[in-house]
C-alpha cells in the first residue's frame, strides 16, 4: 500500500508503471487519474486544495485497507495533491492491483467513491468573479450507496 498526501506534481505514467513492475502476482491492474477540470465558463484561475496533515493520511490508509479487506487486491496505490492547482493539472491518482479484473475495477471505484465524498479535503475555486468552496455533488454521495 502507498498512500501519498503531497503539493508536488506527479507523472501518473511513470507512477503507472512502477506500479504495475511490482505487481508481480496480479492479473490486472486498474488505474484512474483525476484532472483538474476548468469551470463551465471555463474562468477557474486555479483551485486550492486544503488537507490536515496525518489525518488525511490516516483516512486514505483506511479507506484504502477496507478496499484490500473487500476485494482480493494484492497492492493500492493513492496519490493526492494540495494546495494551489490550475485546470488540466492532475490532481490525484488511484491504483488497484488484483488477481482478476473485476475486483482491481470494483476495489478502484470504491476508492474513488469514497476519495470524492468522504476524504477529509476542502476544495475552493477561485475564478473571475471570485472564489466558492466546492460543495459535495448528490451523484458523488448517492455513488456511495452501492458499497453499503
Amino acid at each position: 500500500m502507498d498512500i501519498r498526501v503531497q503539493e508536488s506534481a506527479f507523472d501518473a505514467g511513470a507512477e503507472l508503471n512502477r506500479f504495475t513492475a511490482q505487481a508481480k502476482r496480479a492479473g490486472a491492474v486498474v488505474s484512474f487519474t483525476g484532472i483538474v477540470r476548468d469551470t463551465p465558463d471555463g474562468d477557474l484561475e486555479r483551485m486550492e486544495i486544503e488537507h490536515y496533515p496525518g489525518m488525511t493520511e490516516r483516512a486514505l490508509v483506511d479507506i484504502a485497507q477496507s478496499a484490500i479487506d473487500r476485494w482480493e487486491i494484492s497492492d493500492v496505490l493513492v496519490i493526492h495533491r494540495f494546495g494551489a492547482l490550475t485546470a488540466g493539472e492532475t490532481i490525484m491518482m488511484v491504483a488497484t492491483a488484483s488477481k482478476h479484473r473485476v475486483a482491481a475495477f470494483e476495489a478502484a471505484e470504491y476508492l474513488m467513491d469514497y476519495l470524492k465524498s468522504r476524504a477529509p479535503f476542502w476544495k475552493k475555486e477561485f475564478t473571475k468573479s471570485g472564489a466558492e468552496w466546492v460543495e459535495s455533488k448528490s451523484d458523488d454521495e448517492n455513488a456511495l450507496g452501492r458499497w453499503t
